[in-house]
């Protein structure tokens, strides 16, 4: 059995897209990534196609890894030195809303498969409209802790990636490096490399900053973002999809002190 390490991902881009409950023309996102979303992330690095052995094989085995994540603050760039524990020198995270059409432009007679078609088989004469929502200003950390043999496939891939990763959906490209460092033998040396990746003090505690923790059964909420399948080669949607429930707690945190 392989021993347990932890590895530490950076999650920063100019927008990012963590949905769990996302369905039709409604495509929310949360306030912080979800595990489906780290996941398949790693997936992706590692050109696991889906409904695959490959995958089957690999999915279960990141799946049952332990994640936590935090917020890492990032200062206002006009700001030279942002001071300790002031709110007003740190971006806040905003979450936006776009007014997203499909199938607008296209010539339907020209070329029909380009518009969305109809329930009754017939291209639509109207484009259909979608809500999507965005995160801004926002970067986070994650520490994932499993088998370490896993781990060091996912971090070699993740320095090349077979495909694209992105931070929750493909318009969200990364800003930096994904690979903060890993795997360690600590869950300290993994909030160490965190901390250096994005510029922040290394004396700030783990526990200081808005976090997301697995925790056990009666504590904090559920919710459904344990992939147990991305689909297969027909199709990735919501008919394809499975996720189980795991039980999070959300700890508020304050500017670095």
């Amino acid at each position: 059995m392989s021993s347990e390490a932890y590895l530490a991902l950076m999650l920063d881009g100019p927008m990012q897209s963590w949905g769990s409950g996302s369905r039709f023309q409604r495509r929310t996102t949360g306030l912080y990534p979800t595990k489906s979303g780290v996941i398949g992330l790693i997936c992706a690095a590692m050109g696991l196609a889906k409904g695959l052995e490959p995958e089957s094989q690999v999915l279960p085995r990141l799946r049952d890894m332990r994640m936590e994540i935090v917020l890492l603050p990032r200062p206002k760039p006009w700001i030279r030195q942002p001071r300790p524990g002031r709110r007003s020198d740190w971006l806040d995270t905003r979450r936006m809303e776009d007014y997203h059409t499909v199938g607008g432009g296209f010539d339907r007679e020209v070329d029909p498969y380009s518009v969305p078609w109809t329930a009754s088989g017939h291209p639509d004469k109207d484009p259909t409209v979608s809500r999507r929502e965005y995160l801004f200003d926002a970067r986070f950390g994650a520490i994932l802790a499993g088998e370490r043999d896993v781990l060091e496939g996912g971090a070699e891939k993740l320095r090349n990636p077979v495909w694209g990763t992105w931070l929750g959906r493909k318009s969200c490209i990364p800003a930096a490096p994904v690979l903060a460092g890993g795997p360690f033998d600590s869950p300290e040396e993994a909030w160490k490399a965190l901390l250096l990746a994005a510029g922040l003090p290394l004396e700030i505690p783990f526990a200081g900053l808005g976090s997301v923790e697995e925790v056990g059964p009666g504590e904090g909420y559920t919710i459904s973002d344990q992939p147990v399948s991305f689909g297969d080669g027909t199709s990735s949607g919501p008919d394809k999809r499975q996720f189980a429930v795991r039980r999070i707690k959300v700890v508020p945190g304050s500017p670095p002190q």
